[in-house]
């Protein structure tokens, strides 16, 4: 309890110092003309008291007023007191801490607010002076020369030692107080980087499942409709694939947006919400090729190499590419074939996916920086692959990508597919 309220008192004093600096200042002036009248009254028992009354009241006058600049001038508030006290030991005071209440002040205030260098040189010099001054008064003949050289020594390092100390304690509260800023500006940088990365992943998800849905069903009904006097029962079986994509878009879909409604703090999803499917991978390559065919486009794939192991990122990846680069074949080339290689060497996945179309994909124009190819190209980047798209010399287009078997933090530089 006690403790609590020395706190709050010494808050409340704080805070009336920072609003009040100029009262505070002149409470501790008048408090040392308090002392240093006092110490000029002092004298030893078998020693006579000067008769320069109205000399030493002037020169303590000075050394306490001139502290009322010690916060812009405290070199010369120590230069100021610290001659003012050197004129009245030499004109025979006796030195105690009482009379030296106002140099002691300066030199605290000194070394609390300037460097090092400077509290040294000016305490040096100050001190030897009021040294000297005290050997050589005749005031202090009653006194040995260690105890004249002594007193006068350890009066005035006392402030000085202090006043380091406040400065060093000042210069650590304000290194801390900037780390703490500086690591909550990381953390706020850090959370807006996380927002803007999820933000990307998920337009990229939702952007290839409609993409690539919406392409086929269009390409589906177009053929439907294309089909549907002349070919009765194959109209038939495109309508049914159309249902099936369709279905197929509204499950993807309703699993892009339950994750972001899903609670990571929650194991329990609660009644009523149905549990989300796994990720697509390249296990489903049979069931996007079929959905290409019944849209009209051919699709061939051809596995090289003993097929490894994927972890779970690099699969999805690798499934998307192959997606959105089939989906860009229907939608922008004419072309009526497409060919997905899948190539597992080393520790990497090279996958290659090109068509016999003659038209570019306009996701790729101009230069391949339309959000398809820019999509696939993330979604490699992400897992520390590398992904190209272009016209073909021959004619058509290819996307060919190198992923690593695990995903790796950083993208793999210069790294060919």
């Amino acid at each position: 309890m006690s403790i609590s309220l020395e706190r709050r008192y010494a808050d409340r004093l704080e805070e009336f110092s920072a609003r009040h600096p100029f009262l505070v200042d002149l409470a501790m002036v008048l408090a040392l003309m308090g002392c240093a009248a006092l110490g000029g009254s002092l004298t030893l028992p078998s020693a006579e008291p000067p008769d320069q009354d109205k000399t030493a009241t002037v020169l303590t006058g000075v050394a306490c007023l001139v502290l009322l600049k010690h916060r812009t001038h405290p070199r010369t508030a120590v230069v100021v007191a610290g001659g003012c006290t050197v004129a009245a030991v030499a004109l025979g005071y006796l030195v105690t801490p009482l009379l030296l209440a106002p140099v002691m002040a300066a030199l605290y205030w000194l070394a609390t607010l300037t460097d090092r260098g400077t509290t040294r040189l000016y305490g040096i010099i100050t001190t030897l002076a009021v040294i000297l001054a005290a050997v050589f008064t005749d005031s202090m003949d009653h006194l040995s020369l260690l105890l004249r050289t002594i007193g006068p020594l350890f009066w005035l390092m006392l402030p000085l030692a202090a006043g380091n100390m406040t400065r060093l304690r000042r210069a650590y509260l304000q290194s801390v107080q900037a780390r703490a800023e500086h690591a909550e500006r990381t953390r706020e940088e850090e959370a807006r980087l996380r927002v803007t990365e999820e933000r990307m992943r998920i337009a990229r998800e939702l952007h290839d499942v409609v993409a690539h849905h919406m392409a086929l069903a269009n390409a589906q009904a177009g053929t439907a409709a294309h089909l549907a006097l002349t070919h009765p029962e194959q109209t038939q079986k495109i309508l049914t694939d159309l249902t099936g994509t369709t279905s197929s878009a509204l499950r993807e879909l309703k699993a892009a947006l339950g994750l972001l409604r899903h609670n990571d703090h929650q194991d329990d999803p609660g009644p009523g919400s149905t549990a989300l499917e796994p990720a697509p991978g390249l296990a489903r390559l049979p069931e996007l090729v079929a959905a290409c065919e019944s849209a009209g486009l051919e699709v061939s794939v051809t596995t090289e190499g003993e097929p490894q192991p994927l972890s779970p990122g690099v699969d999805l990846t690798a499934f998307r590419i192959v997606q959105e680069a089939l989906t860009n074949v229907t939608k922008h080339a004419t072309a009526e074939a497409a060919r997905v290689r899948l190539e597992y060497t080393g520790s990497r996945l090279l996958i290659t996916v090109t068509d016999d179309g003659t038209g570019k994909p306009a996701a790729a124009a101009p230069q391949g920086r339309g959000f398809g190819v820019m999509g696939m190209r993330e979604r490699a980047h992400s897992i520390g692959g590398h992904l190209c798209a272009g016209p073909r010399p021959q004619g058509g287009f290819e996307v060919a990508t190198a992923l690593p078997l695990q995903p790796s933090p950083l993208p793999a530089e210069g790294t060919t597919p």
